[in-house]
């Protein structure tokens, strides 16, 4: 039986009212209502409503049919909202709040702002300049790249004289294409893009299918500053200003430029091909990238002054709707977690805000990692959230569900400092700790349930011989093999769980050319893989980066441990001279590019895309000189 009633309403309108369709205010407040509560027909009656508050319930959607026509101020704070398309069938809603729902982002954001045209605040904040851009400029271009889309891979493909079958057909492809590639804005608004590609899709479809296409599409237009910041959310908004002023150093993103188009087969008479030209994208250019914003927010005590306090780690998060996450750097997202000092932040790359603050005062963090867990919510209903891993001096993991903005647990997995962690590709729960114990543990994390219950266990512990600094999985073969970068050396183990030993000593350790030999003895602080088997490791000297092919320096077939294995080098890169360590090394698979930072601030850019064919061959031969870097 639902919890509200005719005279529950009466009871509780502004002022008591004796008629249903007399009154204009309604708190229904810290009722503890389900959707299920939301009787349409009872609601139906509420004629003249004007004002609702429904905060501080279990709501995780509302029904589509509440039929409120006169609703003007909404709350939904404090509710477990998932979703707000359904907001749209209240059309003149000037006011909504839905604050401390942890499954709405940003994408929700934008959604009811382009659904409810009226709108002038969203939890708080004014919108009347956001809306503008989500309304008109965001719609304006999506339309023009969807168009582009159509005219590009689709038009030819619709026969003159076609088949109502033949017209599905094109629909379903189209549509699931366009989602695909048209892309704009922030990877952050990502979902909201695809939704509202998709609307723009169906509408397109609907005038012009069978129709002939109007070629000459809007050329895209350069975003000026009052338009960039337009895009500002009201959540970014209310974040404290004073963090992006006062920001200065130790933190520098860098985000590719835009890739030069190619206007080769174009010419001034050519409407199609102009188009074609504005929306393709060459593949294998350099990419460009300059410092975009210096952050200064692992200062203590937010002090300007503070230039002490190091930066330790800089991982992406992973985007939730990107499908199979084999592929972390292609599916991450604009938005970045780093650590160091007692905090870790959470950073939106596009417009240089500190989003979110997580603070330990007795820590030090060295370390963060993402995974996705699909979880369960009080409904029984699955849906996947991003979990943050972090952890350093303590020896202690600690897990945060950020879109819930809560740190639900914590794992006490070393006695000594963790150096740094890594979840599996493959095992979403599977999380690897390396501790200045010479340890490098495997856990799993389990999966919390909705009052955030977990249960954590520790499956495997690799010895290692000295401490391990930088640890990365096999890509071919990550459940089989890790590899890890110690104080002493480069280090290989077998971490198939099927094995019956639980600590296991290592079963490689890789030599590299010294100055003058060869040597197993040398400090591997930077370790990643380029690509499936070209592995990059630095530093067994001073001012160079190696690149080694896996598959030809470990013998799978080889038994025993601790066997001494020879890297065979591919290539080497020119790098910095300096003998300060640690400074962080990684790579970007899809672009085959290498990146690394000096003791100066700088960061070196290698483009090896010309290179890894070459190298992926049987009788691949090294580079005989060192390779240059695309960019400083």
């Amino acid at each position: 039986m639902s919890k509200i009633t005719t005279e529950l309403l009466l009871e509780r309108a502004v002022p008591r009212s004796t008629r249903l369709r007399k009154i204009e205010t309604l708190n229904l407040s810290k009722l503890q209502l389900k959707t299920g509560d939301l009787d349409p027909r009872l609601f139906s009656r509420l004629r003249h409503l004007q004002k609702l508050d429904l905060s501080d319930n279990l709501l995780d959607k509302f029904p589509n049919s509440l039929t409120l026509p006169d609703l003007r101020v909404l709350n939904c704070n404090n509710n477990k909202l998932e979703d707000v398309t359904a907001l749209k069938q209240f059309p003149l809603l000037e006011e909504l709040t839905y604050e401390n729902n942890a499954y709405l982002t940003l994408n929700d954001d934008y959604k009811v702002i382009f659904l409810l045209q009226n709108l002038r605040l969203l939890n708080g904040k004014d919108i009347t300049k956001l809306a503008n851009h989500v309304r008109r400029v965001n719609s304006r271009k999506l339309t023009s790249k969807v168009t582009a889309h159509w005219e590009k891979f689709f038009r030819d493909q619709l026969p003159e004289k076609h088949t109502a079958e033949q017209v599905k057909s094109i629909k379903k492809k189209f549509l699931k294409s366009v989602q695909t590639n048209v892309v704009y804005g922030p990877s952050s608004l990502s979902e909201f893009t695809r939704w509202r590609v998709k609307m723009i899709a169906e509408e397109f479809l609907a005038q012009s299918l069978g129709l002939e296409l109007n070629s000459d599409t809007e050329p895209e237009e350069k975003t000026d500053e009052n338009e960039e910041e337009s895009t500002e959310s009201p959540r970014e908004a209310a974040e404290d200003v004073a963090q992006v002023v006062h920001i200065y150093d130790p933190l520098v993103t860098v985000t590719p430029s835009k890739r030069k188009r190619n206007h080769s087969k174009s010419s001034p008479g050519n409407k199609r091909s102009k188009t074609k030209a504005n929306t393709e994208e060459e593949a294998a250019e350099d990419v460009s990238a300059e410092p975009l914003h210096f952050l200064q927010c692992h200062s203590k005590g937010n002090s300007r002054e503070d230039f002490k306090t190091q930066l330790w780690s800089c991982v992406f998060e992973p985007v939730l709707d990107s499908g199979a996450r084999k592929d972390p750097i292609v599916s991450s997202s604009r938005t970045v977690a780093t650590c160091g000092g007692e905090s870790v932040c959470l950073i939106d790359c596009e417009t240089g805000t500190v989003l979110k603050k997580y603070k330990v005062a007795t820590e030090e963090f060295f370390s963060v990692a993402w995974t996705t867990l699909t979880m369960v919510t009080s409904d029984s209903r699955k849906k996947a959230h991003n979990i943050l891993a972090a952890a350093g001096r303590r020896g202690i993991v600690k897990l945060i569900h950020v879109a819930a903005d809560f740190c639900y647990g914590e794992i006490k997995a070393h006695k000594k400092p963790i150096a740094t962690v890594c979840f599996s590709p493959t095992q979403e729960t599977h999380l690897f700790t390396a501790s200045y114990d010479k340890r490098i543990a495997l856990w799993d994390i389990g999966i919390p349930d909705c009052d955030y219950n977990f249960k954590a266990s520790q499956l495997l512990v690799l010895e290692t011989a000295s401490i391990p600094l930088r640890i990365a999985l096999v890509p071919t073969c990550p459940e089989q093999y890790l590899l890890a970068g110690c104080e002493d050396g480069c280090f290989a183990w077998n971490i198939k769980l099927d094995k019956g030993q639980k600590s296991r000593p290592f079963e490689a350790i890789f030599q590299f050319p010294d100055e003058e030999s060869v040597t197993t003895s040398h400090r591997v602080d930077g370790l990643a893989f380029l690509n499936d088997d070209v592995v990059v490791s630095k530093s067994s000297k001073p001012g160079c980066i190696y690149l080694w092919s896996w598959s030809r320096s470990f013998d799978a077939k080889g038994k025993g441990c601790q066997r001494t294995m020879s890297a065979v080098i591919l290539a080497e890169l020119e790098w910095s001279m300096t003998d300060m360590s640690y400074l962080t090394l990684s790579t970007c698979p899809a672009k085959e590019y290498v990146f690394c930072g000096d003791e100066e601030g700088s960061v070196w850019m290698y483009n090896l895309s010309s290179y890894t064919t070459a190298w992926g061959s049987a009788k691949g031969k090294r580079s005989e000189r060192r390779i240059s870097p695309s960019q400083v």
